[in-house]
């Protein structure tokens, strides 16, 4: 793994060392056990969007490891003048040992990574969000005991997260239902190349429009915003569009008794979940936000640490 571009720019075997090192590094944080896996490496974070976890996570994390994070928001490099993506990527790595990044748009993050030669990670673009999978596959995880036999759905906006949602569970031989409109359904080439990992894995990925068929016996729930950055012009098309997919005590009652409820947040509360079942005691959003931290800090060990 040169870059985290897409999460299937790792193996299987590599993407399950991932977690079992966030699940390590997770248990050192809660010891107290300090550590400096990454003492004098230094991640450069370019965010063309906002984020909450995603920046906070990801510093933290080098923090935690004995390194360095900077912050450069899009408009206070040269990039938000004009400077050429390939120009950026050829500086940045004469000095820092990563780069994070948070795009709007995939193409960006994939011709910086081509150009750069420190390992680039993708934060989140329109295309995936692979990150915040690695954190979900944890809790997951940590909830259920493993990543075997257990049924995901997935309700709502065929999104980027669900996008690298598809590709993990292709990855790792899970069972997961998808449940969209059809007109919101996630990318075709993603999830033709999903299909193409599930024939050596043995992944079950299928498309179940109703969501309440589609969540019956499931052991995870997942949703997430139905109106992302960018798509703002098309809210009210979209609140139409999904009124059916909320995720309500209905709809959660008729998947199994022990069935987690996950959303990358923030969410938009009464919309694609409601306030009941987001402090309700299926949810675990937090569990699952916290996890970012330890998912961030196990991809940068894999990526620049010299133990890993």
């Amino acid at each position: 793994m040169q870059h985290l571009i897409s999460i299937s720019d790792m193996s299987s075997d590599e993407l399950i060392e991932v977690i079992e090192l966030a699940e390590k590094l997770k248990a050192e944080r809660y010891k107290g056990i300090v550590t400096d896996y990454l003492k004098n490496k230094s991640l450069a974070m370019v965010f063309e969007l906002p984020s909450t976890r995603t920046r906070v996570s990801f510093e933290v994390a080098m923090t935690d490891l004995g390194g360095h994070a900077l912050y450069l928001g899009w408009n206070e490099l040269q990039l938000g003048r004009g400077e050429p993506i390939k120009d950026t990527a050829r500086v940045l790595s004469r000095y820092v040992h990563a780069v994070t990044m948070r795009v709007r748009e995939h193409s960006t993050i994939v011709e910086f990574a081509e150009y750069s030669t420190v390992p680039v990670i993708n934060a989140l673009s329109n295309l995936e969000h692979p990150c915040q999978i690695v954190a979900d596959l944890l809790t997951i995880k940590e909830y259920k005991g493993s990543l075997k036999d257990v049924k995901v759905v997935w309700v709502g906006d065929g999104n980027n997260v669900c996008n690298s949602l598809i590709l993990a569970a292709a990855l790792l031989g899970m069972e997961l239902v998808i449940s969209t409109p059809n007109n919101h359904l996630p990318d075709e080439k993603v999830v033709s190349r999903a299909k193409e990992i599930a024939k050596d894995t043995g992944a079950k990925i299928t498309f179940e429009a109703n969501p309440k068929a589609a969540v019956k016996d499931c052991d995870v729930i997942y949703t997430d915003v139905w109106v992302s950055m960018g798509q703002e012009s098309e809210r009210d098309e979209r609140l139409k569009a999904f009124l059916p997919y909320q995720v309500n005590e209905d709809l959660v009652n008729r998947a199994k008794d022990d069935v987690i409820v996950m959303h990358c947040l923030p969410a938009h509360r009464g919309e694609e979940i409601t306030d009941a079942v987001i402090e309700g005691t299926n949810s675990v959003v937090f569990d699952q936000a916290e996890n970012r931290l330890h998912a961030q800090k196990a991809i940068l060990l894999k990526l620049i640490g010299d133990e890993y």
